[in-house]
């Protein structure tokens, strides 16, 4: 298996199933309503906003991977339309699910040549970094989800 073959199947799975820790982004938003994703709790980003973000990043990766310039602000990557319907939420989670969907593939076609490259410029490491770098963001915030609904849930949140 070519080493980008493997990397977009790990990308794929911690977004759709199949990965190691036997645990999925749209497996635990599959049954999480637009109300859970909207609640605040403590001083905690919402679901809703780490969906977005994360999704964010896959987006600026896969612009700078079809070879256009680095063009993102971390202050920006929080700032997503607001969530008032269960369509909004299924929109968000859509858009989620296509572009992953496309970065997993555009991920497989890369030449493995391009992974050692430099990622925009030389200050960010090279392509393979930013695309585990996204791997280890999925997962990191796939665990804040986790939590922040265990407590939505416990707490008596719909």
């Amino acid at each position: 298996m070519k080493l980008t073959t493997q990397i977009a199947k790990q990308f794929r799975d911690v977004y759709f199933g199949g990965n190691w820790t036997a645990s999925s982004l749209k497996e635990h938003l599959a049954d999480t309503s637009w109300q859970q994703a909207t609640t605040k709790v403590y001083s905690f980003n919402t679901i809703a906003t780490l969906v977005f973000h994360m999704n964010y990043y896959v987006g600026v990766v896969m612009e700078v991977l079809w070879g256009n310039p680095l063009n993102a602000s971390d202050k920006y990557s929080f700032d997503h339309p607001p969530i008032l319907s269960r369509e909004d939420w299924e929109r968000l989670l859509d858009k989620t699910w296509r572009e992953a969907e496309s970065f997993a593939i555009l991920i497989e076609q890369l030449q493995e040549s391009k992974l050692w490259e430099d990622f925009s410029e030389n200050k960010y490491g090279n392509c393979y970094r930013n695309i585990c770098g996204i791997i280890e963001h999925i997962h990191y915030h796939l665990g804040q989800i986790v939590l922040i609904k265990k407590i939505i849930l416990q707490s008596g949140g719909n």
